[in-house]
């Protein structure tokens, strides 16, 4: 691997720490599921069913949204947070390439070990 295409794959994998961190967290991976709905709701909606406060809540919701992968709308007095997929769907490009860059070096190995 060049220089210059190692530090592409660097700066490629840098731009998608924020969201493979973010959604390392069982309760941010459940926060997504409840907006993936497509309907924007509020901390208090998204606080039922959980036994974690409002405040926990919010913390969760920052770091989703510092990863993009949510983002809030305000409506009233109130925070309404709405799920935007694109980070989560860019990630998963940069894994299915780094997928067929393991599938080819495994398949050259393969020729080298079997000659």
């Amino acid at each position: 691997m060049s220089r210059n295409t190692h530090s592409r794959a660097v700066a490629r994998w840098r731009a998608h720490a924020p969201v493979f961190a973010a959604l390392g967290d069982q309760t941010r991976l459940s926060l997504v599921a409840k907006l993936s709905g497509g309907e924007p709701r509020s901390i208090s909606q998204l606080t039922e069913g959980s036994t974690l406060t409002r405040q926990a809540i919010t913390k969760h919701l920052r770091v989703l949204e510092q990863a993009e992968i949510v983002h809030s709308v305000r409506a009233g007095r109130e925070k309404r947070f709405e799920f935007d997929p694109e980070p989560i769907e860019e990630a998963r490009k940069y894994l299915d390439l780094v997928s067929q860059q393991w599938d080819h070096a495994l398949s050259r190995l393969k020729a080298f070990v079997e000659d």
